[in-house]
């Protein structure tokens, strides 16, 4: 038995999505212990970081075994945490994006593909093989995408609208509320006239939107990916827009909508933000597997207690694991509503993702751009999309899921950061990270997997023979290893009904629980997955202002 005078992290199921999903509970610790509290950080796994980490799974390769790039982490967070200071180093990418075709080339030339990245020339030069149309309309695409996106950015960094604060309860409460309500003023005035743009967008398929910029499939199955990725939904699915805009509004290095590497994997990020609350002085602790959060007579939490049946004492838990397994493992039944727990029971988790982690002993030659001298070209680096050739294609990819089976032709995005970070794998060896989808939740035996590198060989001819190891994550994976309910990279689907005020239930959209001193602040809070910060820079907000108020 032990006593923690002020805050605990239960972080016995933390993500990012990226990836999702994300180390970033640290933050919340640092924040919290900058602000005058102790903080304890529990950690269920023997490395940090949830599913921001890098593990050696097979020996002399290091992997981001969930979360891959970097890209949704909150520029104040970067900056107050001084992460640099405390080791994170990046890896800009530029190109950043490859998708080559499956087809025969004509007049002995290699098949065709689509590379883009930050030379806007280079991009319309790309896009005109398939398009001059397009290559015409891309420029003014992006322009319009980033002033969508970046009318985001106040509500990241904030709580939703205090709803309750507003509409009852004495002045002073609501002249507080009315504050929270700026945000979202700050949005429709950076949104301006585009306000019509912006709700198209965020509740329209994203198909919608892109046939009337584009006509050229290569390019819109290519755009549609962003849409997508990590989520059990089609380029035709309403909402799909939303999800592609969820993926551009980030930065890095002051490059907005950039994605990049960190040096040695994904854990640097955890390890980084780690080290900045170690230096605040928050104790954190690995394999501290909790079982429940305990509660007491008068309905409040008091602290955790872990599986060997240590009791430590607290004055507020936070909880970086996913809301079902917050409220329906971790928190007595006995202290929940019968009609909490079934809201909670109503949380959608369907992912189709599969991660594939794979070291090969040389590097993936492409037909569609060949590198004969084994010699990293500009493509390398990218994001590769693979089976992409068409929006069929990936709305088939789905529908295969919808019936059960996994997609006969997946959607895969492979990185080879390797090939930018040498501290990665041996000399001439590569580590690949297959993004896969759509896999159902109930997948039996291995052909998904058959087919991932069937179709990656097929790009890349000897793919599959220069495979020495691999690691294969299905949803089930995802969820027994690193606590992803569903194996949902974004700990809940971010579609329209879980997203801002219904995130993950109306009744949880400000962080706080049933349980007074329970707080989520994982990626089922607001705004959502991905190795944000925000999240946790909430809920440390609201838990610091609880407490204030005793």
């Amino acid at each position: 038995m032990c006593d923690i005078s002020h805050l605990i992290y239960v972080c016995v199921s933390t993500c990012i999505m990226l990836i999702v999903v994300s180390g970033c509970v640290y933050s919340q610790a640092a924040y919290l212990q900058k602000g005058g509290l102790k903080t304890a950080v529990l950690e269920r796994r023997h490395v940090l970081g949830g599913a921001a980490v890098s593990e050696e799974i097979i020996p002399g390769f290091h992997f981001s075994r969930c979360s891959y790039l970097l890209s949704l982490l909150r520029p104040h967070i970067f900056r107050d945490l001084e992460l640099k200071k405390h080791g994170l180093k990046l890896y800009m990418r530029d190109p950043h994006a490859f998708t080559p075709m499956l087809e025969g080339g004509v007049g002995g030339l290699p098949p065709r593909s689509l590379l883009l990245g930050s030379d806007l020339a280079m991009n319309q030069r790309e896009i005109g093989k398939f398009s001059e149309t397009d290559a015409k309309a891309y420029p003014e695409f992006i322009t319009h995408l980033d002033k969508l996106a970046v009318a985001i950015h106040p509500l990241l960094d904030s709580p939703p609208v205090d709803i309750a604060g507003l509409t009852g309860g004495a002045l002073r409460r609501r002249m507080a509320a009315l504050r929270s309500a700026l945000p979202l003023v700050q949005c429709g005035l950076k949104l301006g006239k585009n306000i019509p743009d912006f709700y198209e967008i965020i509740t329209a398929p994203i198909m919608k939107i892109l046939n009337r910029w584009f006509e050229s499939e290569p390019l819109k199955a290519t755009l549609a990916t962003d849409a997508v990725i990590g989520a059990m939904t089609s380029p035709n699915s309403p909402g799909s827009g939303y999800v592609l805009l969820h993926h551009v509004m980030g930065e890095l290095e002051k490059e907005k909508g950039a994605w990049g590497y960190v040096e040695g994997g994904m854990g640097g990020v955890s390890k980084a933000i780690a080290s900045s609350a170690r230096s605040h002085g928050a104790d954190i602790f690995t394999e501290q597997d909790v079982h429940q959060v305990l509660v007491g007579s008068d309905g409040s939490a008091k602290g955790v207690v872990l599986k060997d049946g240590t009791e430590i004492y607290s004055r507020v838990v936070l909880s970086n694991a996913t809301p079902y397994v917050t409220f329906k493992t971790l928190t007595p039944q006995s202290a929940l509503s019968p009609a909490f727990i079934k809201a909670v029971d109503q949380i959608d988790y369907t992912s189709p993702v599969t991660k594939i982690n794979v070291a090969v002993d040389k590097l993936p030659n492409f037909l569609a751009a060949p590198t004969p001298d084994g010699k990293p070209g500009p493509h390398h680096q990218c994001s590769i999309h693979l089976n992409c050739e068409s929006v069929e294609v990936l709305q088939t990819a789905y529908e295969d899921c919808k019936e059960g089976r996994p997609s006969f032709r997946p959607m895969i995005e492979m990185t080879i950061p390797s090939v930018l970070d040498p501290t990665l794998a041996p000399p001439g060896s590569h580590v690949v990270l297959l993004f896969t989808q759509f896999t159902p939740y109930s997948l039996v035996g291995g052909r998904a997997f058959c087919r991932t590198f069937y179709c990656s060989s097929q790009y890349a001819p000897g793919f599959k023979s220069s495979i020495v190891g691999k690691d294969i994550l299905t949803p089930p994976d995802l969820e027994r290893i690193f606590g992803l309910t569903g194996g949902n990279i974004f700990h809940g689907a971010m579609s329209l009904d879980q997203l801002y005020l219904a995130r993950p239930l109306p009744s949880l959209s400000d962080y706080r629980s049933p349980i007074k001193g329970l707080y989520l602040c994982g990626s089922g809070s607001h705004p959502g997955g991905g190795v944000m910060g925000s999240p946790g820079w909430n809920a440390a907000l609201a838990a610091m202002a609880d407490l204030k108020r005793g």
